[in-house]
């Protein structure tokens, strides 16, 4: 694939996945402009016949990471951080049609549980950065441009409720990231929801090294204006 790229105040090249199967294991004022991919022949349909045997592991234990996660964030007395924030950290709270429409974003991180070391803290949120969908071809795009964590990739259709994110995170702004699969240690995935008007997920289990599961929230960097609404006759 070529590499994809996104202009902020600065140059961010973001090379996407390559696809290939592989055994087991804000910027205030900002002007943005992304360059399509030409999309590479024969991608498969279903995200599955793309995943490595870890992420399709990962996926299918997110219900277990949400779990483990709430449970420590809620044992260390953070219950009222984690209500406050509603259906973003609510597993259930997903919403039919999922799809994220192309554009620019404020992207959140909340980490919950005390990951792999089992020592840290068991909630930590973080300030807002810059990420962009972008569509290709048939699939939208995700990159998440500015912070120290750099994941990029597409985003598969997975149901009436997710998508599905199989990417990979960048060393650091300015370098390309490597394909999915072919840097294990890089490999990113997680699903995104919809969780309310304007608001989605992109929920990562078991892959922070301290955090069992980690939520980015997305909300549109220019909210659209209000709907207007006529006046009733009478």
């Amino acid at each position: 694939m070529q590499p994809l790229v996104t202009a902020c105040s600065i140059v961010l090249v973001m090379s996407l996945a390559g696809c290939a199967q592989t055994p087991p294991p804000k910027a205030a004022g900002a002007t943005v402009e992304i360059v399509p991919v030409v999309e590479p022949q024969g991608l498969p349909s279903d995200w599955k016949q793309v995943a490595t045997s870890i992420d399709l592991d990962r996926i299918a234990r997110i219900g277990a990471a949400w779990n483990d996660g709430l449970a420590e964030a809620r044992a260390r007395r953070h219950d009222g951080e984690i209500q406050k924030e509603g259906a973003l950290l609510d597993p259930a709270g997903a919403l039919p049609r999922p799809a994220v429409p192309p554009g620019t974003y404020r992207c959140r991180v909340i980490k919950l549980g005390v990951g792999a070391s089992g020592r840290g803290r068991a909630y930590q949120s973080f300030k807002p950065f810059t990420c962009f969908v972008s569509v290709e071809e048939r699939l939208l795009v995700f990159i998440k441009a500015t912070g120290t964590e750099l994941p990029a990739g597409r985003l598969w259709e997975d149901g009436e409720t997710r998508l599905v994110f199989l990417g990979a995170t960048a060393a650091r702004p300015g370098i390309p990231a490597p394909a999915y699969s072919a840097q294990p240690a890089r490999d990113r995935s997680g699903v995104i929801e919809r969780v309310g008007d304007f608001r989605w997920r992109l929920v990562s289990p078991w892959q922070s090294k301290d955090a069992r599961i980690e939520v980015m929230e997305l909300v549109p960097d220019t909210p659209p204006p209000a709907p207007v609404v006529a006046p009733s006759a009478g």
